[in-house]
């Protein structure tokens, strides 16, 4: 466990988790931003189980996921800290594929080769 406890701590001192932290504080001054960053995920999450479960999602809905991608996108701050955490996620897939490797658990994580 205390490897664990040293990997906790270098991923708390990663450039991207620091990047992510701060993106994510300049963010939570914004009510309005914080409101359409849940809703782009609550649509996203939709979406994508509407795709496993092999249903379509509506000509509306999906108008209205690729207006929000465009605002959250567009704004400096959304844009910065979905990038953000985007860049932590896929650091925290290669941890993962790592530590399954070494345990010799197999899993297939998308982007993680």
């Amino acid at each position: 466990m205390d490897a664990a406890r040293v990997l906790a701590q270098q991923i708390a001192d990663s450039t991207e988790y620091r990047e992510y932290a701060a993106a994510k504080e300049a963010l939570n001054y914004s009510d309005s931003a914080m409101a359409l960053v849940k809703e782009y995920r609550r649509m996203q999450v939709a979406i994508q189980m509407g795709a496993m479960a092999g249903t379509s999602v509506s000509a509306d809905d999906m108008q209205r996921f690729s207006q929000i991608s465009s605002l959250l996108y567009g704004g400096t701050d959304t844009s910065r800290y979905l990038m953000a955490e985007l860049q932590l996620q896929r650091m925290m897939g290669e941890v993962f594929k790592l530590l399954t490797d070494a345990a010799d658990i197999r899993y297939d994580i998308p982007g993680v080769s």
